[in-house]
């Protein structure tokens, strides 16, 4: 299994680093390989816990250079796609456990919702549907929440039916 941890880079706050360490040692734990976009905050966290857990992370990197990822990754690739690598992150993963918020992982959560894949979402973005007729808007389904690390990954393994 493939699984993104997505989130804040600069932005991250200490306690969204907190959750992404224990959710990509978790996943390393389950046996799965972590996928981030490669930088630092959330990304970099992630990529800790998946170290500490023994696993291996993956960082597709929005430049052209492999030294700006970070040090904690096992591999890194530089794409130069810039944002439009999250696209790209998106379609490389099983499932996808999006942690604090930023405009980069709002958009990730968009591009995994639109390709089918299960999204779970620890803090940050809270959407809802908010449409002028409800009788007449399709049923569209949101993020599945979690309230820990734990349940994130739980969540998402249990989400994941057939990896690719």
């Amino acid at each position: 299994m493939y699984i993104a941890v997505v989130g804040p880079g600069a932005e991250a706050t200490s306690a969204d680093r907190q959750l992404a360490e224990q959710a990509g040692y978790l996943l390393a734990r389950a046996g799965a390989v972590v996928l981030t976009g490669g930088l630092d905050g959330v990304m970099a966290a992630a990529a800790a816990g998946c170290a500490r857990g023994g696993g291996v992370s993956v960082g597709l990197l929005p430049g052209d250079r492999r030294a700006d990822g970070s040090p904690e990754l096992t591999v890194c690739l530089p794409t130069g796609l810039g944002e439009l690598r999250n696209g790209l992150l998106v379609r490389c993963a099983d499932g996808l456990i999006a942690i604090g918020g930023s405009w980069g992982t709002l958009s990730e959560i968009a591009l995994a919702m639109r390709t089918g894949k299960p999204v779970v979402a620890l803090g940050g973005w809270r959407m809802e549907r908010i449409t002028p007729d409800p009788d007449r808007a399709p049923d569209l389904p949101g993020p599945i929440s979690a309230d820990s690390p734990d349940h994130a990954v739980a969540l998402t393994l249990a989400s994941i039916t057939q990896p690719t």
